[in-house]
């Protein structure tokens, strides 16, 4: 509720200075700073969060509201009409997510049923497939061990989500500080070996993806290089 106020208070702002041709105010104080940054904060989340509401409802209920008159719905029965209304959008993206979710699952099953047959394609008995590049010659990472690695990030269908590579600058960080498939296939890696992982949903993560390309249960694929065991 005290979200959806500061979304009213944003939306009424809004409305004024378009309606009413207010201009922009200098910010000249600390303080004019931090609210212009409030300001722009709720409004980014009100874009994310909530974006199919009536503007001018939305701005005639938020002021019947503030001085209560020529109120349509009364208070209870307003509480009710929220509360079932995101239940109803929290329902069916769930239901969305595990439709997602069941693509990107038999997608993946397909593609690594395929893969396994190819050449050079090796698979690991939790379900993890690999391909040597390169072969390395230094020493080998452990749970314990921290690495230092480029890598190069894809969905099935060639879609970039991260690259070191891309970015032009190794990254660092403990073998089990990763997705599972990324901290098994590391300790077949030795310094110095590029390895390409074709890694399950299970193994990556599964219904619960960061924001972004990557879909609920979705295979990925990396190449991966290990440049140094720390």
């Amino acid at each position: 509720m005290k979200f959806l106020s500061l979304v009213a208070f944003a939306a009424l702002m809004v409305s004024c200075n378009g309606k009413n041709g207010v201009t922009n105010k200098p910010l000249e104080t600390e303080l004019d700073s931090v609210s212009y940054a409030i300001g722009m904060d709720v409004a980014n989340n009100v874009k994310r969060s909530f974006d199919e509401f009536d503007n001018d409802l939305f701005i005639q209920g938020f002021v019947n509201g503030s001085d209560s008159t020529n109120l349509q719905i009364d208070a209870a029965k307003a509480q009710g009409l929220i509360r079932a209304y995101f239940q109803k959008k929290q329902q069916e993206e769930m239901a969305k997510r595990k439709e997602e979710a069941e693509k990107s699952k038999a997608e993946g099953e397909k593609f690594l049923a395929e893969n396994k047959e190819k050449d050079g394609v090796k698979t690991t008995e939790s379900g993890l497939q690999y391909i040597v590049l390169k072969e390395g010659t230094g020493a080998q990472p452990t749970t314990d061990s921290k690495v230092k690695v480029h890598y190069h990030g894809t969905l099935l269908d060639g879609t970039v989500f991260d690259s070191s590579v891309d970015r032009g600058e190794p990254t660092e960080f403990g073998v089990t500080q990763v997705i599972k498939g990324w901290t098994e296939g590391l300790q077949l890696m030795k310094e110095g070996a590029k390895y390409k992982f074709f890694i399950p949903g299970n193994l990556a993560y599964g219904l619960n993806p960061p924001p972004g390309e990557i879909k609920p249960n979705s295979t990925l694929i990396f190449d991966v290089e290990l440049l140094e065991v720390k």
